[in-house]
Parts: C-alpha cells; structure tokens; sequence
C-alpha cells in the first residue's frame, strides 16, 4: 500500500453562489475546514481501512472531503473519506458523522 503525502485542501469559491454561502450556525469551529488529500484520515469514529475488492490488498487514502455549512451538511457535520487501490483503479467512499 503506497501512501500520498498530506496535503490541506483549502475551498475557493468559483463563483458569487459559492462565496455567499453562510458558514455553520452551531459546528465547531473546525467543522468545515477538515478536507485533505492524502497522508492519514482523521476519522470521527472507527479506523475503518478497506481492503479492495479485486487484488484483497490495503487500498490507499486519497483523500476526505468535509461538510461545507447547514445546508450541505454530510449526516451530522460528518466527512466522505475516499480510498484508493491503485493497482486495480478501485474507488471505496463512506461516510463517517458524529
């Protein structure tokens, strides 16, 4: 299993709908700001890593992907994590909330 180097994703608005969206009301204030490409997960609740499906080796972290405010909350200010096995090109997301 290859591992990515970490890497902060940092949102930027790409149009005026974008920039006007209004931040959490109640979140913490790092809720919304937890997106990152590769390194290790911050998972919220179980250290879930899949295996793939095809070659049954440890597939790699790409990356997680956070809520973005009350509107596009993902299940209780939750965060999709990516996996990758890229050997075989196999994607595996899930969800994790609080």
């Amino acid at each position: 299993m290859k591992t990515i180097p970490p890497f902060r994703l940092k949102p930027e608005p790409l149009n005026e709908a974008a920039k006007n969206l209004p931040k959490f009301k109640w979140a913490g204030d790092n809720i919304g700001t937890r997106h990152q490409l590769g390194g290790e997960p911050t998972y919220i609740q179980a250290k879930i890593h899949p295996v793939c499906p095809d070659c049954k080796e440890k597939m790699t972290f790409y990356a997680q992907l956070d809520s973005i405010n009350d509107e596009f909350c993902i299940a209780d200010c939750g965060m999709i994590y990516v996996f990758v096995c890229l050997e075989c090109n196999t994607v595996e997301a899930f969800i994790e909330s609080f």
